[in-house]
C-alpha cells in the first residue's frame, strides 16, 4: 500500500522511535537486469565545466584570440587526433591519465552536447540535465525513473549516492541511500559491544513487525528493516583495500568506495559521484600549476585513472561505465577577470572497459561571425550538436538494456553515437 506524506506525518513520526545512522526512509531500489551485472557510475562535474579548456581546438585561430590569457598553448596540449570535421583536438595538459585511457580506446568524448535554448542557471540547468526534460525540470530524475522501472525483487543497496544529500538525478518513487562514508554508516547507539548488539537486534525485531492497520508504520518499519539489513554489507566496503593507492581527495575516495562496493559484491549497480568547483568566473588559471582550473583537471584526472586501473586489476572494468555531465559549458571569450561566464553546450565523457572510445560530434568553429552555425547568442556561446538525451538514450539501451523512449518520453536515439 502506498503511504502518502500526509499519512506519514499524521501517524508515523510520533510512533517511530528506533534510530540509526543510515539514510532516512530507505526503500527497495530496483535490481539491475542481466545475467552479469553492469555498473553505471554517474559523474556530475558541478558548476559548469569549460569544455574549451578540457578538449581544446588548439589550431583554431580564434581560440587563442578570444582567450588571450587563458588559452592553452598548442605545444602543451595532449593531442588526441582530429574529429570528423577535421578539427585538431587535444586534452588539457594535466589530463595525462585520461589521455592513456583515450589511447587505449576506452574513453569517449561527446562534443557539443546540450539542448535548445539552454539554461544558464546552475539550479535550473542541473534540474534539466537531471530529469532529461527541459519542460518539466521538477520531475523525477532520469536515473531514478530507470530504477523505478525495474521489477521486483529488489535490493536496498542497488543504488548508492556517495554525497550527503539526494541529487535530483536519483530522485524517484523509491529512495537511494546517501552513504558519504561507508565506515560511518552504522547503527547509532551510545553504547558499545554487547549492549549495542542487543539494541540493534531489538531495533530489527521491532522493524520486523508490520501492522496491517497502520500503513504509515508499515512504511517506516519496512524502510527501517531495509536499512538495518544493509549495515553489514556497507561495513564490508570500509575494509576494501584497492590494488593501488587513490589520491587523498573527496572525489577519489568516493571512487574508491565505489570500487570497494563493486569488489565486495554488495549488490549496488548504480552509483553517483561528484566533483565541484567548475564555476570559474575569475582567475581560471588554466595553465598555471596549482591554478584553479589546473587543479580541477588534476582532481578529475587522478581520481579517474586510479579508479580505472583499480577496476582493471579487479577484473571489473568491462562491467563498468562512467558517464559525466555538467549543467552547462562556459562562454567562448574570456571575461575581464581572466575567467569564463556561463555558456551553453559542453562535452560529456563515457569511460569503461566496453566503451568504443574516440571523438564523437564535431568541435565548434570559434569564428565570431554571428552567422556561424556552430555558435549561438551572437556567436558568444557554443551551440549544441548532440541533444544530451541522445547520450542518455545510448546508455539506457546500449548499457542498461531498457527502452529509452519510455523513460525519456520520446525517441532521442541518434545514429553514429555508438560509444557503448
Amino acid at each position: 500500500m502506498k503511504v502518502t506524506r500526509r499519512q506519514f506525518v499524521k501517524g508515523g513520526v510520533a510512533a517511530f522511535t528506533v534510530t540509526f545512522a543510515a539514510p532516512e526512509f530507505l526503500s527497495d531500489v530496483a535490481r539491475a537486469q542481466g545475467s552479469r551485472s553492469r555498473n553505471l557510475v554517474v559523474l556530475y562535474m558541478s558548476g559548469g565545466n569549460d569544455a574549451l579548456s578540457m578538449v581544446i581546438p588548439y589550431n583554431d585561430p580564434f581560440y587563442s584570440s578570444r582567450r588571450p590569457a587563458i588559452a592553452v598553448p598548442a605545444g602543451q596540449v595532449l593531442q588526441i587526433g582530429t574529429d570528423s570535421s577535421r578539427a585538431a583536438l587535444g586534452l588539457h595538459p594535466r589530463l595525462t591519465g585520461l589521455k592513456q585511457i583515450f589511447d587505449q580506446g576506452r574513453l569517449a568524448l561527446i562534443q557539443r552536447t546540450g539542448y535548445e535554448n539552454q539554461s544558464r542557471s546552475h539550479f535550473l540547468g542541473t534540474d534539466i540535465w537531471s530529469t532529461a526534460d527541459p519542460n518539466n525540470s521538477q520531475g523525477l530524475g532520469w536515473v531514478g525513473r530507470y530504477l523505478d522501472s525495474l521489477p521486483s525483487p529488489v535490493d536496498p543497496l542497488v543504488g548508492w549516492n556517495t554525497t550527503g544529500s539526494l541529487p535530483h538525478v536519483l530522485q524517484a518513487r523509491t529512495a537511494v541511500p546517501a552513504i558519504a562514508n561507508a565506515a560511518g554508516y552504522s547503527f547509532a547507539s551510545p553504547n558499545a559491544g554487547v549492549e549495542a548488539a542487543a539494541e540493534r537486534a531489538t531495533a530489527l525485531r521491532i522493524a520486523s513487525h508490520v501492522p496491517v492497520d497502520r500503513p504509515e508504520l508499515a512504511f517506516v518499519y519496512g524502510s527501517s528493516q531495509a536499512a538495518l539489513a544493509t549495515l553489514d554489507r556497507v561495513a564490508s566496503v570500509a575494509t576494501y583495500r584497492p590494488s593501488s593507492a587513490y589520491p587523498n581527495t573527496g572525489f577519489a575516495l568516493a571512487l574508491q568506495a565505489v570500487a570497494g562496493a563493486m569488489s565486495k559484491g554488495i549488490g549496488t549497480r548504480v552509483f553517483y559521484v561528484t566533483t565541484g568547483g567548475f564555476d570559474t568566473h575569475s582567475a581560471q588559471n588554466v595553465n598555471a600549476v596549482g591554478g584553479a582550473y589546473y587543479n580541477l583537471m588534476a582532481t578529475l584526472n587522478d581520481g579517474l585513472i586510479a579508479f580505472y586501473n583499480d577496476l582493471r586489476a579487479q577484473g571489473l572494468l568491462e562491467d563498468t561505465l562512467v558517464l559525466s555531465f555538467s549543467e552547462f559549458g562556459r562562454r567562448i571569450s574570456e571575461n575581464g577577470s581572466q575567467g569564463t561566464d556561463h555558456g551553453a553546450a559542453s562535452v560529456m565523457m563515457a569511460m569503461g572497459g566496453r566503451v568504443n572510445g574516440g571523438l564523437y560530434g564535431t568541435a565548434p568553429d570559434l569564428n565570431p561571425d554571428p552567422k556561424n552555425p556552430t555558435l549561438e547568442n551572437n556567436a558568444g556561446d557554443i551551440h549544441y550538436e548532440t541533444d544530451f538525451r541522445s547520450v542518455y538514450a545510448q546508455v539506457l539501451e546500449g548499457w542498461l538494456g531498457t527502452d529509452s523512449t519510455k523513460l525519456l518520453g520520446g525517441n532521442f536515439r541518434k545514429s553514429g553515437l555508438g560509444f557503448i
